[in-house]
């Protein structure tokens, strides 16, 4: 077996009028993210993740902003393509770990389902997924609550044949 190791990073500001959704869970009806699909920043840095792993570039040249398709798109797809192109190149999700950084909201009322939510979409067992968030201690413009940011992490193994 040989391992290949990803990482993703998300940011997207705050926009009053949309729905906050995070690892596929809606977190609250107003106080969202804005961005060209539904701006699951924890969803896009998982994606990218994979995808770094793959060596596959990154989610932009998949589904970039600038293609109307993409707009208000369930962020699910993203993961979609990114496990179908996994699976195409012989590989298999080992883990994910995943780091929110933001002020606000209070992610741990809302962990446990994003953790059952993003292993379902991945389809591996849910202690192969990690969900965690941490503030900046009021620095920055995530301190100022302007925005957030998700950060995460991908093991995937591969056999001798495709390493």
């Amino acid at each position: 077996m040989s391992y290949r190791i990803g990482e993703g990073i998300d940011v997207h500001p705050f926009r009053e009028d949309r729905p906050l959704i995070l690892g596929g869970v809606r977190i609250s009806a107003q106080g969202g993210l804005d961005g060209h699909s539904d701006a699951d920043a924890v969803l896009h840095a998982v994606t990218d993740a994979i995808l770094g792993a793959l060596g596959a570039g990154d989610i932009g040249e998949y589904f970039p902003s600038t293609d109307q398709r993409w707009r208000g798109a369930d962020s699910r797809v993203f993961i979609t393509e990114a496990i179908r192109l996994m699976r195409e190149r012989g590989g298999r999700l080992e883990n994910v770990d995943i780091t929110v950084l933001t002020e606000i909201p209070k992610l741990s009322p809302h962990r446990a389902a994003m953790r059952e939510n993003i292993a379902a979409m991945l389809e591996i067992d849910t202690q192969r997924v990690n969900v965690k968030a941490t503030t900046t201690d009021k620095l920055g413009f995530l301190g100022r609550r302007e925005g957030l940011c998700a950060v995460a992490v991908a093991l995937l193994a591969f056999d001798g044949e495709n390493a």
